[in-house]
């Protein structure tokens, strides 16, 4: 960072609103803007909010070292089916492998189980006649002029891109690099994706599915992302853009446009990022970090400081919340777990005569029936208004005037009528449904990690989650709950927090008896020069770190465990030592161990890192304030305990000062967030402003 140039700026564009978070290193102030998402062009709001930024900040465009932004914009146009046309070239015989995955049926029982259609339809799946041996030698050598006519076949149906997926590649990437010589030759137009540079990693299907999602989304990434930098430099900005990986490091945009497929989980990570540094702070073990927006809600458990990364997920899911009814991505991913929905999801009365709530969203365009902006159903943020949780002329700081008459008589024609109950019924439902849903969810996966959701405190982000967080919390049973300062725009605030990182992997199946370790590390050696090149677009010159591990298993075994490694040579590791290194964590996993079986060794993985550049943050002062002053009145508002419309006391979070306490029930207001707490609470203020909620008096109470 340059002394000129001190500010960074963090964009998260979400389904609704599109946040931003200028931060000043010098001085550790934060200015936080929010507007509501241009679905058609997503740069429009990114303009929109530097420009209204601009006014309380004027001239700090041109005195920014760099811009971290986060987008929906891959997950969506894989979800939407809006991505490029796209063709595939594969080895002969395995056509088909898109449809036939792992061959396992999501839903057993149910005749009637849809699976997600392909990216690439049937007939833009070519295959050429080449094959390569397990161990990289070549059975079949790729002839150029079958090669030749594949390409011209798909480039004369109209592709504006192509994957490259050839059997056992990993090991030997010759006919991979000889079709992609054949594109750029033929049809230098064409964006290409080769299964060699995008997942170097064994598992047909995976690697298959992995490349040609990345090859349907590259050339729309590619465009936006180069008319973002064009806007940016339009309006002054010299600096870095830098894009969130899902794994949760940043990288340039050069290789998020190369790679978009690493980018699919991009906005929701950073604010899982985020609250593995307040973990970290506060010495928190166990968090349960909550970020609900208004589209969707997702969290994650961090466990012993760390949020745990898994090697492959899911887009797209024909059944919502179905493992395995969606298309299979295999990149490092933050393991995050959708739980529910958001602000702008839908409440509506089922077929059977019952309140449903999502999973479908109204988003920012039209958004719920109390923006005005033309919505026709009754959301979720409609009932947080009615209930009183919302103050109709402070949402987004009073910037935009929310129409309770129009929820209301939404609320009450369309659920409340239908549903034979009373408006208080219908809106709280709605309310208490959604909460109910992620708790189930939130439990689920909590117990999956092995974690105890009596012991873990939660965290909440988000717009809408600082007002769902209590009730989840009572659900879950949870000693405490925090809610950080800026809790609205925690993922803008979270990209401060991740580190410049890239992760890479290659295949390499040999057993540990037979390894030669010179071999191997020449593996790890050519996986760090791939990193250093890649953060190398990261225009700086700071030292690269690298973090090594291999994926092992028992032979014959069908998943692997995944072992650290110690900083040196792999050579000088004696095969004793890393075989203990094995059985230790997989008795740690798994309760015992097989020290007579034999391992093997699967993929190698090296994690390139520049140093991190921490958010710091500000500490505020007492000065002599008093509660009082932060008091703006009351309202009422609907309890659960009391199960009426009680006088809540209302706070401004802003006069709110280190070591301030007090009791519920309370409603804390900012400006991009709302937080709820119910009568049975307590919160205290810290030194950083975070807000700290007991909940252990009122268990049970929820």
């Amino acid at each position: 960072m340059s002394a000129n140039k001190f500010y960074r700026l963090g964009c998260d564009i979400g389904g609704t609103f599109t946040d931003f978070v200028l931060l000043n290193d010098q001085t550790g102030e934060i200015t936080i803007n929010k507007c509501l998402t241009t679905p058609k062009d997503p740069s429009d709001a990114v303009e929109q909010g530097i420009r209204e930024m601009e006014r309380r900040v004027p001239g700090f465009v041109e005195e920014m070292d760099e811009v971290i932004h986060g987008t929906t914009l891959v997950i969506n146009s894989i979800i939407e089916r809006k991505g490029a046309r796209t063709g595939l070239i594969t080895t002969k015989g395995f056509r088909d492998v898109l449809e036939l995955g792992r061959e396992i049926r999501y839903a057993p029982y149910d005749i009637f189980a849809e699976f997600p259609k392909p990216l690439v339809p049937r007939r833009f799946r070519l295959e050429v006649d080449e094959r390569i041996r397990s161990d990289g030698t070549v059975l079949k050598p790729l002839d150029p002029k079958d090669a030749r006519a594949a390409v011209r076949t798909l480039v004369d149906m109209g592709v504006d891109s192509i994957a490259v997926c050839l059997i056992n590649s990993f090991e030997n990437p010759k006919h991979e690099f000889m079709v992609k010589k054949i594109i750029e030759k033929e049809a230098p137009h064409v964006s290409v994706s080769i299964s060699y540079h995008v997942l170097p990693q064994i598992r047909e299907y995976e690697r298959t599915s992995t490349t040609v999602t990345n090859a349907y989304v590259k050339p729309l990434t590619g465009k936006y992302l180069s008319k973002l930098s064009g806007r940016l430099g339009s309006i002054g900005f010299k600096g870095k853009l830098f894009i969130m990986l899902s794994s949760g490091g940043i990288t340039s945009v050069e290789t998020a446009a190369e790679f978009p497929v690493r980018i699919i989980e991009s906005g929701p990570t950073a604010a899982v990022i985020a609250g593995q540094y307040y973990g970290k702070l506060f010495n928190l073990p166990d968090m349960f970090c909550f970020d609900m927006g208004g589209t969707t809600a997702k969290s994650c458990l961090i466990q012993r400081g760390f949020a745990g990364v898994v090697p492959t997920f899911e887009v797209g899911r024909v059944q919502r919340f179905m493992k395995g009814s969606g298309l299979t991505i295999q990149v490092p991913v933050v393991d995050l777990m959708e739980i529910g929905a958001g602000g702008g999801s839908i409440a509506k009365v089922s077929k059977l005569g019952t309140l449903q709530v999502g999973p479908e969203s109204s988003g920012a365009d039209p958004g719920p029936l109390c923006y005005a902006r033309g919505g026709t159903d009754p959301c979720v943020t409609d009932a947080d208004l009615l209930l009183g949780y919302l103050d109709e002329n402070y949402f987004l700081g009073g910037e935009m005037k929310l129409d309770r008459k129009a929820a209301k008589i939404g609320v009450e024609e369309q659920i409340a009528k239908p549903l034979g109950v009373s408006f208080i019924q219908a809106i709280w439902g709605i309310h208490d449904l959604i909460n109910e849903t992620m708790a189930a969810a939130a439990k689920t996966h909590i117990a999956e990690k092995g974690g105890n959701p009596k012991i873990v405190t939660v965290a909440a982000f988000g717009g809408a989650g600082p007002v769902h967080a209590y009730g989840l919390a009572k659900k879950l049973g949870a000693p405490t709950m925090i809610v950080p300062p800026n809790a609205g725009v925690g993922s803008a605030l979270g990209f401060f927090t991740a580190p410049r990182a890239f992760d890479l992997v290659r295949s390499h199946k040999v057993s540990l008896g037979d390894a030669d370790f010179s071999e191997i590390e020449k593996i790890f050696e050519e996986l760090e020069a791939d990193g250093k090149k890649t953060l190398g677009k990261a225009g700086t010159n700071e030292p690269i770190q690298f973090e090594r591990s291999l994926d092992m298993r028992f032979i014959g075994q069908g998943s692997e465990t995944r072992v650290s490694l110690p900083e040196r040579d792999f050579a000088e590791l004696s095969k004793e030592e890393v075989r203990k290194r094995f059985d230790e964590i997989y008795e740690k996993l798994y309760g015992r161990t097989y020290p007579d079986s034999a391992v093997e060794f699967i993929n190698f993985k090296v994690r390139a890192s520049l140093p991190e550049r921490l958010l710091q943050l500000p500490k505020f002062e007492r000065s002599g304030r008093v509660l009082e002053e932060a008091i703006k009145g009351t309202r009422p508002a609907y309890s659960e305990i009391a199960k009426d419309f009680i006088q809540h006391t209302v706070y401004d979070r802003y006069k709110l000062f280190p070591d301030a306490e007090f009791r519920g029930p309370a409603i804390i207001e900012e400006k991009e967030s709302t937080v709820i707490i119910g009568e049975d609470a307590s919160v205290s203020v810290d030194e950083y402003g975070f807000l700290w909620a007991d909940l252990q008096q009122g268990r049970g109470a929820g």
